[in-house]
């Protein structure tokens, strides 16, 4: 029996939050392509909050197995930028 819900390799929206800096987005999608490889920015959806201090980016791409996905969880909870990972 798998210990994921997911089977591999699949389409994976994964939402960041953080306070809207200059260079959120980039931190972001670096750390998610150093993972996933390129994301086209049709793949990357950005939402400013309602009074424009927060940020949350949807990066969706090709997920390949539970390791890279946890990989990447753990590198963008790590980052002091990143507030929330869903």
């Amino acid at each position: 029996m798998s210990d994921t819900l997911f089977e591999f390799p699949c389409e994976f929206p994964l939402k960041v939050m953080g306070r809207k800096t200059d260079d959120f987005r980039s931190i972001v999608v670096g750390i998610v392509q150093k993972h996933a490889g390129t994301i086209e920015p049709r793949d990357i959806e950005e939402r400013p909050s309602k009074d424009g201090n927060y940020l949350s980016l949807t990066c969706t791409f090709q997920a390949q197995s539970r390791e890279q996905l946890d990989a990447l969880y753990r590198e963008l909870t790590s980052c002091e930028r990143v507030l929330i990972v869903l």
